[in-house]
């Protein structure tokens, strides 16, 4: 009866378990297959092209491609200062909401996730219309103030962007963040209260203590996400392609290598190489929290 009710369970998980087949291993074990393989003109080019065996040779030259490595490195710093700044928004907003009441939380939460509600491309494209000179608000209205800023200045690309993904995820972090917040024993704070303690060392000795696992997890969530970033510098290039280069990001490098020299086996590769920095990236993240909770 118990084994019975085992696989009844277990048959639940069916159709997860297809899409992650279908939609993750088998992908991945494609692109590791073309990988290994490279495009080979024969016949002086005339008779077409031919694929053979490389062997690690793809990978030899993805190790050593400037273009590819100086993008990580431009990512992986610029994600340095992205990521801690907006989990510290998403913070200190659950924060506040966590004070205030159940009802007027839940219009602001709601009021706060409508920005992640919208597809990344659109609020891009929103965003890139407002920093636009021509059309948008915020160039005359830092005249005003004195203010002469060009958002697509190649000293501004990364604040802007940053700016934008900060409007768009934040919501999605406090959430996470404030469904932790909620499941701190609320006897705790009156104890705290009865001892003399204010909010703020309520909040720095107990709340944000106890959501360190949703900290870590949005910390996590956004490494992948930085490390993949491609429509808002896609179309930031669209606007200003002498300071936003095809070579921008890692995804920029890969997709320019597939679609637009049509080098598919160079693409997997740098695919393949782009998901095994992912994953050293989370694991080294992951273990480095869990021994600051320790």
């Amino acid at each position: 009866m118990i084994r019975s009710l085992r696989w009844r369970g277990a048959a639940f998980t069916v159709p997860f378990q297809l899409g992650f087949v279908f939609l993750y291993l088998l992908p991945i074990g494609y692109a590791v297959y073309q990988s290994l393989y490279r495009s080979q003109s024969s016949g002086l080019g005339l008779g077409g092209e031919a694929e053979e065996f490389a062997g690690l040779d793809n990978y030899q030259q993805g190790l050593t491609d400037t273009a590819f490595l100086g993008s990580v490195l431009r990512v992986a710093l610029f994600a340095c200062v992205q990521i801690p700044l907006m989990l510290l928004v998403s913070l200190a907003l659950a924060l506040l909401l966590d004070m205030l009441t159940s009802r007027a939380a839940g219009r602001f939460r709601i009021a706060l996730l409508v920005p992640y509600m919208i597809p990344g491309v659109v609020a891009a494209i929103v965003w890139v219309n407002l920093y636009s000179p021509q059309v948008g608000p915020l160039t005359p209205l830092g005249k005003v103030f004195g203010f002469d800023w060009n958002f697509f200045a190649s000293s501004m690309v990364w604040p802007s962007i940053g700016n934008l993904l900060t409007w768009h995820g934040v919501g999605y972090n406090m959430v996470i963040i404030y469904s932790a917040l909620q499941g701190v024993p609320r006897e705790l704070f009156e104890a705290a209260r009865l001892d003399g303690a204010s909010e703020r060392r309520i909040a720095l000795s107990i709340k944000i203590p106890y959501v360190r696992g949703a900290l870590v997890l949005t910390g996590l969530l956004s490494i992948i996400q930085m490390l993949q970033i491609f429509n808002e510098p896609a179309l930031f290039r669209n606007i200003t392609p002498q300071t936003v280069s095809d070579s921008f990001t890692p995804i920029m490098i890969i997709y320019s290598q597939a679609f637009n020299a049509g080098n598919y086996h160079y693409a997997a590769t740098l695919s393949v190489l782009l998901a095994l920095i992912l994953g050293v990236a989370s694991f080294l993240f992951y273990r480095l929290t869990s021994k600051e909770a320790d």
